[in-house]
Order: C-alpha cells, then structure tokens, then sequence
C-alpha cells in the first residue's frame, strides 16, 4: 500500500525536523509526504528541503484557514491509496507505517485511529501531560485503550483515511473545533469501517505549559459542544464526567465554608483519586515526581474540559 502522511504546520520547524527525521527511519518504505505549512510566519521550507533527497516529500505554502482545511488541501494534493494524518508535534515509532499497513490489509479498515504516548526521554511534565490525557483515572482510557476499538473516535494527531473514503464523503468541515471528532462519527455513520490499531501509536510530544494545558482543556471541552451542532448524539454521559468532577472540587469548598459534617468524605473520596492517580503514573514512568506533577495535570485537564463544556452550552443557549 502506498501511504501518503499529511502533516499540516503552523510555526513549528523544529518539531518538523524531528517528525521528518522519525520519517525518514521507518522500516516501511512506501509513502510520500504532503507538508502543508498554514500561513506560519516561521516557515518550514528550510527543514523540509533538508528532507527531499531521502524522502518523497512536497512542501506547500497556503495562507492561515486552520488545521482541518489545511489536511483537506494536503488530501487534495496526495497520490496515495491512503491518507496518514499527523500532527506536527508527535514522534514515529520505526515499525508506525509498517504496523499500520498491515492492520489496515488484516482487518479490511476504511479509516483508523491511533493512540499517543510519552518517549522515554519526554521532560517529567510531558509525561505528566500524557497521564492526564490518556489514562484510565481521567479519561476513561477512551483515547487509546478500548475493549471495542470500532467505538474509537479518531483524533487528528494520529488518524488516517481511505482515498475512496475521502472522495465518498469528503474531508473535515471546520478548521480547528473538534473537526476530528465530527469526521470520525461522519465516517461510522456512512457505513465505513473505522477502528482503533492501538499498535500505531505515536511520541506525542506536547510543548504546553500549565497555562497552555489547561487553555487546551478548557478548547477540547468548547469543542466537544461544537461537535454536537453536527451530530447532536456527540455529547454523552462520560463527557460529562469532568464537569461533575469540577463540581465536586466546589462543592469541598463549600463544605470547608459552610457544611463541616460533609467535609471529611468527600475529603477521602479526592483523596483515594489522588492516591491512585500518583501511584499509577509513578509506576508507569518510573518517577515519584511525574506522579506528582500528574496529579496536578489531571485536575487541570478534567476542570478545565469540563468548565469549557459548561460555558459552551451556556453560550449555545443563549445564541439559540
């Protein structure tokens, strides 16, 4: 099969350098690359010239109309039987596109999503990131572990699609707001078959800050309701897990300001939370100060999604 990776970019030559290079090392050779830079006023053309003897790659320059529209013209472009759809800041594992190929002839997929993961080397906050956004304890693992991988919603840092997929019904429609989600439920409800290949992960090396993560969370939430303009089933009971979760944090203070007597439970339940999320991820990253950091993320992440859900439908409701 031939691939061809779409990889929009906006200011970020560095983090390109890195991808093209984890590009350039995999043990499956038969792939081209589309590099889409969005209107970046720090170009990548220097990096990706850097590329043009060792892989088949094409650079494009187009003015800034975001990450969704930037993959459609990438799509557009591309000669492939199937479309790899990266983000500018995740890493390959050597055996990404073969493990891929062979997921994708063995279990007859239209479309697939793949899960992120931290390197070994990641600083202690990327790891704590990556806890926060894939673990059990906070997400429900529904970013990558799933007993039923066809009930995956594909996220555009590691997601791919047909060619005929994509000329059937066409690539995302908005530019940067849960555009992924929205075209992963499209593409079930035209009957084709996506799943998740948890083999195809990738290093998703996040550079947020603590401000940036919780900004990011706080999007991911808004989005969610975005996504529901399309496809009113998009919200369920497990998106709003991190709303009750922010009201539980409240509902202590108000305890500790006004009902002592509820105070001390609702203190243990937080606390057995905090003593798993701490133990899991030190165990996981083989660090007592990744769990640490982890358990400050996990409520950055979970508040922040879940006051970004809130304040969307709110100003849903009142443009409606």
């Amino acid at each position: 099969m031939f691939f061809s990776v779409i990889i929009p970019v906006y200011n970020r030559p560095s983090e390109i350098f890195e991808l093209l290079t984890s590009l350039k090392n995999q043990t499956y050779f038969d792939f081209e690359v589309i590099l889409v830079e969005d209107g970046s006023s720090i170009k990548s053309d220097q990096v990706a010239a850097q590329f043009e003897s060792i892989l088949s790659i094409r650079y494009f320059f187009r003015k800034n109309q975001g990450q969704g529209f930037a993959r459609n013209f990438g799509m557009n472009q591309a000669k492939g039987d199937f479309f790899v759809i990266l983000d500018s800041d995740v890493i390959l594992p050597p055996d990404y596109l073969r493990v891929l190929n062979d997921a994708i002839h063995e279990r007859k997929l239209d479309a697939y999503g793949g899960p992120d993961a931290a390197a070994a080397d990641f600083s202690n906050l990327q790891k704590a990131m990556d806890f926060a956004m894939t673990s059990f304890w906070t997400t429900g693992g529904i970013r990558g572990k799933l007993k039923n991988p066809s009930k995956y919603q594909a996220r555009g840092f590691n997601m791919g699609v047909s060619r005929a997929l994509f000329e059937k019904i066409g690539g995302f429609v908005d530019p940067n707001r849960g555009e992924d989600i929205e075209w992963s439920i499209r593409i079930k409800k035209s009957g084709f078959k996506l799943e998740l290949i948890e083999e195809a992960f990738v290093y998703h090396k996040r550079k947020n800050t603590l401000w940036s993560f919780a900004k990011q969370a706080f999007s991911f939430g808004r989005n969610r309701v975005n996504v529901s303009r399309f496809h009113p089933e998009a919200i369920k009971l497990v998106h709003w897990l991190p709303t009750f979760f922010l009201l539980f944090l409240i509902s202590i203070i108000l305890n500790a300001l006004f009902f002592h007597f509820l105070l001390i439970p609702h203190l243990l339940i937080l606390g057995v939370w905090a003593g798993l999320v701490i133990t899991t991820s030190s165990w996981k990253y083989q660090s007592i100060l990744v769990g640490i950091l982890a358990l400050l993320t996990s409520i950055i992440q979970l508040c922040g999604y879940g006051a970004g859900l809130v304040v969307e439908l709110f100003r849903k409701g009142v443009k409606n």
